[in-house]
């Protein structure tokens, strides 16, 4: 009995252990910056408790809405606007919601796992994760102030244009067993 609850408690650490392998060697490395240079350690130290308390912040309200999504919204819907011959509307969809988001990228990937579980087009889940990530409105306007109207124009002129054909693309080539196995893994995944 004992020893079952050993084996229990060892497979429970082991796992933990590798979901979090990567939290675990940071802070080795943040430990052993500190004691090869402890000013250089301390700021690293700094900078990354700075950013993950911004982080679990952000990331709270972002889980609440998108469980509100998940229940407001049918799959049927997000089907129709964003699924396999949505057809334009699709992309101007996934220009939509990711142009008008707000918060780092890392914000984008709940909403791309609910869209995946609705059945959204891979090629517009990929393009919107593009948009989000260099033409979203915050972006834009900081841009214009910072580098000029003309410059951000070529660069969402060009930027757009190639996510799209990329994100086209990369669905192309995806064999369709891939993509049913990523679907069904973002079932899965959300309750």
């Amino acid at each position: 009995m004992i020893s079952n609850e050993n084996n229990a408690m060892n497979l429970g650490i082991s796992t933990m252990l590798k979901k979090y392998r990567f939290a675990i060697g940071l802070a080795l490395v943040i430990a052993a910056i500190y004691f090869t240079n402890r000013s250089v350690g301390t700021e690293a130290f700094d900078i990354s408790v700075s950013n993950t308390k911004e982080m679990l912040s952000l990331l709270p309200p972002v889980f609440i809405l998108v469980g509100l999504l998940d229940v407001w919204v049918p799959k049927e819907t997000i089907i129709r606007y964003m699924g396999e011959d949505s057809g334009w509307k699709g992309i101007l969809m996934a220009l939509f919601l990711g142009s008008a988001a707000a918060g780092p990228l890392y914000v984008a990937f709940p909403i791309t796992a609910l869209l995946l579980r609705k059945r959204a087009r891979l090629a517009y889940i990929l393009f919107f994760l593009g948009v989000w990530s260099t033409t979203k409105l915050p972006i834009l306007l900081y841009e214009i102030s910072y580098m000029g109207l003309k410059f951000t124009a070529i660069h969402a002129a060009v930027g757009l244009p190639f996510f799209l054909l990329f994100s086209m693309m990369i669905e192309k080539v995806m064999p369709e067993d891939s993509r049913e196995s990523l679907y069904r893994k973002a079932e899965m995944e959300l309750p």
